[in-house]
């Protein structure tokens, strides 16, 4: 329906702020939720995207609350589910194609458009906005390369946090 298609429209919004791959996202739980922190433990994939950390983007977190806030309510233990039946259900990474192909249609987008390309949009306001390198591979969860950076060089939250706020849309 068109209600749990709007919602999902916040899926779209968060992988923007936050550069998730869209099963990463989907499998974000209520316990990798620091709201105190203003981050979020997750990632699959590859060593370095595997238990990363992410701050959430000022612009999002009322967002990320709401979402978080009604998971406890339904007893949900991820971040992005729909209830069927009045109970939580996990969306499965073609529930969310689905949705965010009536998105697109909704808002008189190219079709062409697919899921990955919230991460892809991310990196691409990181890099207009000047975001470090490496905390952008940090936050995606790609590979440093550099031994210095990867070796020798600790970054705290922090950092990541003041990086990622750096992004103004």
């Amino acid at each position: 329906d068109n209600y749990t298609t709007l919602k999902c429209g916040d899926m779209v919004i968060v992988q923007c702020y936050m550069g998730w791959r869209p099963a990463e996202m989907l499998n974000i739980k209520l316990a990798d939720v620091d709201l105190d922190k203003r981050v979020i433990l997750g990632g699959m994939k590859t060593k370095n995207g595997i238990n990363r950390i992410v701050p959430i983007h000022s612009k999002i977190y009322d967002l990320i609350k709401k979402r978080y806030d009604a998971a406890r309510k339904d007893n949900s233990k991820y971040l992005f589910y729909f209830l069927k039946d009045d109970s939580p259900v996990p969306i499965t990474p073609h529930q969310y194609r689905w949705f965010f192909h009536k998105i697109i249609d909704v808002l008189n987008l190219s079709s062409s458009h697919n899921p990955h390309d919230c991460r892809k949009q991310f990196i691409t306001m990181a890099k207009k906005y000047n975001v470090d390198e490496y905390a952008i591979k940090r936050i995606v969860g790609h590979s440093i390369r550099d031994i210095t950076e990867k070796v020798y060089t600790d970054r705290d939250i922090e950092w990541l946090k003041k990086e990622i706020e750096k992004i103004r849309c």
